[in-house]
């Protein structure tokens, strides 16, 4: 078919569910607040990952890649009322995904093909993990939260001199490619203050205060890897139990269970 300008057509984003990535410090409440999100089954890809204490969740165990893509596959093509995918954590994810790597091409390690070749194969297997949860939201309408620990990594900028900052604790391939596919990128942290005491003969000591509230951070900042495509400010405070409805208005409406 030839193509021509008289083919142009108005086209407006569809009002698809968002696909999340969480991460943050220890013990912050990444959990807690994805349990806060609409109809949630838990897919966990780790031993010792648990649903918040409190809470009784609907749970999916994966331990390996053909468990991992047989989930996903329930969630499609079964029928149920879940509305929100979590996958937790994304440090369980990448195991099994350097796992099927190692699997697929005999090696012991993921290390065992040097020069960081068996990074790019994994990487290329993450791909396969997008491709499916893209088609469980386009599908099943699910919106996807990833749950994930942080790092603190070297940023070589090409316009200061390096400096460190927050970032989800994957190799950077796997990272580059959860941040790329994800609308909403928040860092969970505590927020403190440094406050300055005297302490005589000169001396100045300084302390950490405050600390005590939460806060998303998500929009990009020399500190840390964060942004949003639905208009979110900077940053918002949020208390337990009452993060989901920080981010619920400046989100596409959620769709009735069927």
């Amino acid at each position: 078919m030839a193509i021509s300008l008289k083919s142009l057509k108005k086209k407006t984003a569809a009002e698809l569910q968002p696909i999340f990535t969480i991460y943050g410090v220890p013990k912050v409440g990444k959990s807690s607040l994805a349990a806060e999100f609409p109809r949630p089954i838990f897919i966990q890809t780790a031993e010792g990952e648990s649903v918040p204490a409190g809470i009784e969740a609907d749970t999916l165990e994966v331990r390996n890649y053909g468990d991992l893509c047989e989930a996903i596959g329930a969630l499609v093509n079964e029928e149920h009322q879940f509305g929100t995918a979590i996958f937790d954590s994304t440090t369980g994810l990448e195991n099994i995904i350097r796992a099927e790597a190692c699997a697929r091409n005999g090696w012991k390690s993921i290390e065992d093909p040097g020069y960081g070749k068996g990074y790019k194969i994994a990487a290329q297997i993450f791909l396969e993990y997008i491709d499916g949860i893209m088609t469980l939201r386009r599908e099943r309408q699910m919106a996807i939260v990833q749950l994930g620990h942080c790092d603190i990594s070297r940023f070589d900028s090409p316009s200061t001199d390096p400096y460190s900052r927050y970032r989800i604790n994957l190799h950077k391939d796997a990272a580059d490619i959860i941040e790329a596919n994800s609308d909403v990128i928040a860092f969970i942290n505590f927020k403190a203050s440094i406050k300055k005491v005297d302490a005589g003969f000169n001396k100045e000591l300084r302390h950490a205060e405050g600390g005590g509230t939460r806060w998303m951070f998500l929009e990009e900042r020399p500190s840390h890897i964060a942004g949003n495509r639905f208009g979110m400010p900077s940053e918002l405070q949020f208390k337990k139990g009452e993060g989901y409805k920080a981010l619920a208005k400046y989100l596409p409406a959620v769709p009735e269970a069927a």
